[in-house]
């Protein structure tokens, strides 16, 4: 079980030849399993229907976030670590990671992660955890 942080969604959908775009490729041919919770799936569609971010409009941003959802494995949040972690809209991350027991959170701010190895869970770039598959 895996959790990916927003940011890896952004990189993805910015740039066809990225490390982050490979991962989410490779999320929906089934090579890994994700992890999502109510609380993370509201944050994607969130940020990723911000006008001017990303090269999408509004409709297939949210379409792209609900194929996310179609694929993962939802997961219900019973317990907050909050405040954990210097971004507090971070903290969502890593509880989903906790509830799902997930081995990795990937994302490009791995140092803002630091306290998940508290858990057992290891923030890795999308690269890394490209490398491990």
């Amino acid at each position: 079980m895996t959790v990916i942080d927003t940011n890896v969604l952004v990189a993805a959908l910015r740039s066809a030849s990225g490390a982050s775009h490979e991962l989410m490729r490779r999320a929906f041919i089934g090579d890994f399993e994700l992890a999502l919770s109510v609380p993370l799936y509201l944050e994607y569609v969130s940020v990723l229907t911000r006008p001017g971010l990303l090269p999408l409009s509004f409709d297939d941003a949210v379409t792209f976030c609900s194929a996310v959802a179609s694929i993962a494995r939802h997961h219900k949040i019973h317990y907050l670590w909050r405040p954990l972690l210097p971004d507090p809209k971070d903290d969502l991350v890593l509880e989903l990671a906790v509830a799902s027991q997930s081995l990795h959170i990937v994302t490009h701010n791995v140092g803002d992660f630091r306290p998940s190895l508290a858990f057992n869970i290891k923030a890795v770039k999308p690269a890394e955890f490209l490398l491990s598959l």
